[in-house]
């Protein structure tokens, strides 16, 4: 059975047209589970969809987790509870993530109670289940399993946020996802040989223009290449790939046609990588490519 990645956005918080916010797919044959759910998430899964991939129709969407609940990665949260419900999604949404995502989606369904009932009982007569939400709080381990893959959560450093990286096990891939975080050996061993570990990354050289304060922020919460170049070379992942970049400059850097100085300081990162002793298969990543495993 097939196992492919598909990168749906690849975004930061900053408002990039060519990014949409923080949200994966791992897709194992006709079945679609999605890792974060930043702005832009279900149109993104649509997108793939018309381009063949036929598990993330919107109304298909049943399984997501969730690694921090900043907003960058949970903007999306009603789109994804809502607009597949729309669409005929017919059973509930079930979400896994850190502490408050439970009040998170509560109050979600509390704000958009006159649309729910509108829907039921209006003109539509909806069905009553696809809106719903089983909320699971998670705590280090494998927190889901059924028969296509085992997904394990374990912690990530993200400043004072509770935040979760994941592993999704299938029955012969191995995929890692590290969400936001600072550079961890238990992240690198958790990836050991694994065929493909989604990683965020930031520009060495970019955070050098930042002013004190927030050099010492993103190097506390967040990975430098020269930091990733190391915990990749623990690693030794088939596939490495980078995604939410944040370069600490004017650039827009998730489109396919790039020139000048731009490319350069985008294709920079890859060069720091390289610098810093990792010399393995990486790539930056862009919204909507798919890796197949």
């Amino acid at each position: 059975m097939e196992t492919k990645v598909v990168l749906l956005g690849t975004g930061t918080p900053n408002a990039c047209p060519n990014a949409s916010g923080p949200a994966t797919a791992v897709v194992v044959g006709d079945r679609a589970y999605l890792v974060d759910f930043g702005p832009g998430v279900v149109r993104q899964a649509s997108k793939a969809y018309y381009k063949g991939i036929d598990a993330l129709r919107p109304d298909l969407l049943t399984v997501a987790f969730c690694t921090h609940l900043h907003t960058d990665h949970t903007a999306g949260y009603p789109d994804l509870i809502f607009t597949p419900w729309v669409l005929e999604r017919s059973q509930p949404l079930r979400v896994f993530g850190p502490k408050g995502i439970r009040s998170m989606t509560e109050h979600i369904l509390s704000a958009y109670q006159v649309d729910i009932d509108f829907r039921i009982h209006g003109f539509e007569k909806a069905n009553e289940k696809g809106y719903q939400v089983l909320a699971t709080e998670i705590a280090p381990g494998i927190v889901y399993q059924d028969d296509r893959v085992t997904v394990e959560a374990f912690p990530v450093s993200h400043g004072t946020l509770e935040s979760y990286g994941y592993c999704f096990m299938t029955q012969n891939k191995t995929i890692v996802i590290s969400g936001d975080t600072a550079p961890l050996e238990s992240l690198a061993e958790k990836s050991k040989h694994c065929d493909l570990l989604l990683h965020e990354v930031e520009y060495t050289a970019g955070i050098a223009a930042r002013e004190p304060k927030w050099q010492k922020y993103h190097r506390e919460v967040h990975t430098l290449s020269i930091d990733l170049a190391k915990v990749a070379q623990k690693a030794q992942p088939k596939l490495l790939v980078t995604y939410h970049r944040i370069y600490h400059m004017n650039i827009q850097d998730n489109t396919k046609d790039l020139s000048g100085e731009m490319a350069l300081r985008c294709e920079a990162i890859l060069q720091e990588i390289d610098n810093a002793g990792y010399h393995g298969s990486v790539v930056n990543g862009q919204d909507l490519d798919v890796f197949s495993l």
